[in-house]
């Protein structure tokens, strides 16, 4: 294994080879491999059944973490008026439409961008820029809402958005090395079954592939999709 160090090396050795593991087990090998200094995230990719290229097929949505993702999600609302005053309760980090002007001036320091529908329009030419980094608010992923107060709760409490790539693959963070096993296991188990309700009525034969779990910095560690199907 080029590229890898002494660390990584011995935590596949601790891998039983050609095992598929429970999720409880899988979490317990990845905290036991994770041997950073600093707190790794905890990253799941599910292999699906689907070819993307096709409209019908493309998986996506969000789930709400039970124990959250661990990671600080700076949220930014788009919003004016009462909207605005409910978007700053809600705990939003940045709150205003003249944030449109500021994002055409470069400024892009937020994690997900929320946006009440009236001002959709002047977002629209925007999309060159947030599109590519997956910040472009959308209606079917909960940011573009008038309950922007709700929606700005759900981020900041652990709800993600997930999307199947080019390769049919599903990625996302499900917790921290620091999350107990019972927190990452009840992370991981939700999140699949979002995978499993996202399935398309068009994917035929076996729709979840392979699922693989691993830290940051560690080996993978390959799960039992059975368990999910």
């Amino acid at each position: 294994m080029p590229g890898h160090g002494k660390r990584y090396r011995a935590a596949v050795a601790t891998l039983e080879p050609r095992t598929l593991y429970g999720p409880r087990e899988a979490v317990e090998k990845v905290k036991a491999t994770a041997s950073a200094k600093f707190d790794e995230s905890v990253d799941i990719a599910v292999r699906l059944g689907v070819d993307p290229k096709h409209a019908d097929q493309v998986v996506r949505g969000t789930v709400s973490l039970p124990a959250g993702t661990g990671k600080k999600i700076r949220v930014l609302a788009i919003a004016q008026g009462e909207k605005a005053k409910e978007a700053e309760a809600a705990g939003a980090d940045f709150v205003g439409v003249e944030y449109i002007q500021k994002i055409k001036e470069g400024w892009l320091d937020t994690d997900v961008i929320v946006a009440t529908p009236d001002v959709m329009g002047q977002l629209g030419p925007l999309g060159k820029v947030l599109g590519p980094r997956g910040l472009m608010p959308n209606p079917k992923a909960g940011t573009v809402t008038m309950d922007v107060g709700r929606a700005v709760k759900e981020l900041k409490a652990g709800k993600i958005e997930f999307r199947v790539d080019k390769t049919g693959i599903v990625h996302a963070a499900v917790g921290k090395k620091s999350f107990t096993v019972e927190q990452l296991e009840g992370n991981l188990r939700t999140f699949m079954e979002a995978i499993v309700r996202a399935r398309p009525a068009s994917a035929k034969g076996h729709y979840i592939r392979s699922v693989t779990v691993s830290s940051s910095m560690g080996p993978g560690v390959p799960l039992d999709p059975a368990v999910f199907a």
